[in-house]
């Protein structure tokens, strides 16, 4: 880890120190001996994003680890502790994340975490033929991993979002295409979810591996392109992952079903 990544990851530290706090971007700066200009390039540099990008996101993060550990459902509790100002503006905020309400996280995660477990081998490859635009991903995945794994084309360079469109495939069948893109940048990321027996590993996946490929994709009319992904170890400077994946699933599955297009 060099100077810069060092640093960056010092102030994601403090940052989760302080999730409570309202915290600026001086502060963190400070913190980190910086000035705000030459601080907030650098953090963007290593991680992708702007420290109050990142910061949103781990306070998101924070109140999904909160909602699954609680027996008891409280909103205003989750707010306080990940230091949002009122439950309107966290709730709202979570719900363009994650993809859910927190009521609905709270009470959604058990009925999505049995439907991940009845998951196995599979691939939602598309069997038309594509028409351009095209992206071909092949991913390269460690032989010891078993379960399934997410790739998406995204807007932003952190997955805190749905992505414009998205696939999960597995070990035996680590390829997808996507085709019939709207021109413009997407940032391609994977994340894969090992089958576990706690739900964390589903919805607050901190620990899976992952990959984002390295340069933003520039899609036009007559793209073709062919990339790969190697699956990596998470990093500390990695933005939380923010999306639900089994939500994702479920409903890719269930458009699937229902003969829709994907």
């Amino acid at each position: 880890m060099d100077d810069k990544e060092q640093t960056v990851v010092q102030s994601i530290e403090y940052m989760k120190q302080h999730l409570q706090e309202e915290l600026t971007s001086e502060q963190i700066a400070a913190n980190a001996g910086y000035s705000v200009y030459h601080f907030t390039r650098t953090f963007k540099e290593v991680t992708g994003v702007s420290p109050r990008q990142y910061l949103s996101a781990i306070r998101i993060q924070k109140g999904k680890q909160q909602l699954i550990d609680s027996s008891n459902y409280s909103v205003l509790r989750t707010v306080l502790q990940v230091g949002f100002k009122s439950i309107g503006t966290f709730s709202s905020r979570f719900k363009h994340n994650v993809g859910l309400s927190p009521k609905q996280f709270s009470s959604e995660t058990k009925r999505l975490a049995v439907f991940m477990e009845s998951q196995t081998e599979y691939s939602l490859i598309d069997r038309l033929l594509p028409t351009k635009p095209t992206v071909s991903c092949h991913v390269k995945v460690p032989f010891s991993f078993n379960g399934i794994i997410f790739v998406g084309l995204f807007r932003r360079q952190i997955p805190d979002e749905a992505p414009v469109t998205g696939t999960a495939i597995t070990r035996s069948t680590p390829f997808c295409t996507f085709t019939g893109l709207g021109p413009g940048t997407y940032y391609l990321m994977a994340a894969a979810l090992p089958w576990s027996v706690n739900i964390k590993d589903y919805f607050v996946p901190d620990n899976c591996l992952r990959s984002k490929y390295e340069q933003p994709l520039v899609i036009t009319e007559d793209s073709e392109l062919e990339v790969s992904l190697t699956l990596r170890n998470p990093q500390p400077y990695d933005p939380p992952i923010l999306i639900n994946l089994p939500l994702l699933l479920f409903q890719k599955l269930n458009k699937t079903a229902n003969g829709k297009k994907i």
